[in-house]
């Protein structure tokens, strides 16, 4: 692995970072839709919850395929043809929801689209892990990553802006219909882009023997995999049980959606704080940056939180008081980040702990209080995916990584998985019970994260 050095190299940082806004964007819109297809549906919450299953379970049968796709054609060739599976998912909305609205095909165009999403994620992370030394790998795909996390605030935000309305929710799902058309022709047109630049080549990736045998030896992809399970079911399952949680206390719908955008705004944040916090840069600049983002999460905040659609037309109720307390939060996590030492396995430990504390804290408060610490959740996120892959790819011949990076990507399943269970104990138990679901999977983010180092110094003996 080489460092960033040449303007190649920045490029396919650069566009990296771009197809993570794309991943972001697609999968929070398609997230964010639960409630109204709940609504139009009029589905329990177990089923409301196969929007996210079937999104998710994309990665379960496709991620390995994707590998060995990529590993034989290039990282341009997965990507074109993710973006173009994206396309035509998109576009089958207009007709699955046209005439007879029927949810079997509406499910089938987000499976497609889901497809095409594997291939993105399967082919940017290894990608960006490759164009650079493994030691700041973490930083470099936070950094990429804070793309994916504007994208997952802007998305829920417009779904609860645009679509989670009174006007909309009378539509039904044909309200989804213009912007899955819109979304399907940007994705096409940039496929078609792609086809034209030369993205540069990652060095080293040299065929490797017994490759398929040593990756599937390797405990740190193993446990890693376990750990993107985990990390994706519980990220998902309470960025779904947010608008449920907040209805329960007496929140409208929209208000509720709207606050989604609070929690995935949470992420984006720490993701840049991370990106600054595991990067190489001297201690002074680490600091001056990381207030800069944690003045900005004030205004973050507070435009979210007053922003409204009201009567059909765009309102802004100024409310500071959330703004500060957003800002709060920021600094909060800057404290825990700054725990870690810069040290991607300890600052992932201090955040899962951190992560499932506040989810069981959740439970117990009432809403006005709770709500705060279930939003909270989405800055602890932020590093966590980034963190498990680096770590669980450190050591891993480029040879081997696409089939590494498939085997860790199959269980983003954990997306359908997680939230599914936690809309069975949402219709059987409560809405506050099926918390301890992405409770307990933040506390083996945090066991994994303990453990890694202990497993990195074994693969270095052994490989």
């Amino acid at each position: 692995m080489t460092q960033i050095q040449t303007p190649s190299d920045r490029l396919g940082v650069g566009f990296m970072a771009a197809i993570f806004f794309v991943l972001g964007f697609i999968t929070n819109f398609n997230m964010a839709l639960k409630d109204q297809v709940q609504a139009t549906f009029d589905l329990s919450a177990t089923t409301a919850q196969l929007v996210n299953g079937v999104f998710f379970f994309a990665y379960f049968c496709f991620s390995l395929l994707c590998g060995s796709f990529i590993k034989k054609r290039g990282y341009r060739s997965g990507i074109i043809a993710g973006l173009l599976l994206i396309a035509i998912g998109s576009w089958l909305f207009y007709p699955a929801v046209s005439g007879t609205p029927s949810y079997p095909m509406f499910l089938g165009a987000i499976f497609i689209m889901a497809t095409g999403v594997v291939f993105l994620q399967t082919a940017a992370n290894p990608y960006v892990v490759a164009l650079g030394p493994q030691e700041t790998a973490s930083a470099r795909l936070n950094l990429v990553q804070s793309m994916n996390s504007i994208a997952t605030t802007v998305a829920p935000f417009l779904v609860g802006l645009l679509i989670l309305t009174p006007a909309s929710l009378a539509m039904g799902p044909k309200a989804v219909q213009l912007p899955f058309a819109i979304i399907g022709t940007v994705v096409a047109l940039v496929a078609i882009g792609i086809g034209f630049i030369k993205l540069p080549e990652i060095r080293g990736a040299e065929t490797v023997g017994r490759t398929t045998k040593r990756v599937w030896q390797n405990p740190g992809v193993i446990l890693g995999a376990i750990g993107i399970f985990c990390y994706v079911g519980a990220e998902v399952g309470c960025s779904t049980q947010i608008v449920p949680y907040l209805e329960a206390g007496g929140f409208a719908k929209d208000h509720a959606g709207r606050m989604v955008a609070i929690y995935w705004a949470g992420g984006m944040v720490g993701r840049f704080l991370g990106a600054v916090m595991l990067g190489s840069m001297e201690r002074s600049r680490k600091l001056l940056f990381s207030a800069m983002f944690i003045v900005a999460s004030y205004f973050i905040g507070w435009f979210i939180f007053s922003s409204r659609v009201a009567d059909g037309a765009f309102t802004f109720d100024s409310r500071p008081t959330e703004g500060l307390l957003f800002a709060g939060i920021a600094l909060f996590n800057f404290v825990c980040m700054s725990l870690g030492q810069g040290r991607t396995g300890l600052s992932l430990a201090i955040f899962g702990v951190t992560a499932a504390g506040l989810v069981l804290a959740t439970i117990g408060l009432p809403v006005s209080v709770g709500m705060w610490t279930l939003l909270s959740v989405g800055f602890f996120n932020s590093i966590m995916f980034p963190s498990i892959f680096s770590l669980a790819v450190r050591g891993v011949g480029s040879g081997e990584m696409p089939l590494a990076s498939g085997i860790i990507n199959t269980l983003i399943v954990g997306g359908a998985v997680v939230p599914l269970a936690m809309g069975w104990l949402t219709d059987n138990v409560s809405v506050r019970g099926a918390l301890v679901v992405p409770a307990l999977c933040f506390a083996y983010i945090a066991f994994f994260a303990l453990r890694s180092g202990k497993i990195k110094s074994t693969q270095l003996n052994q490989y």
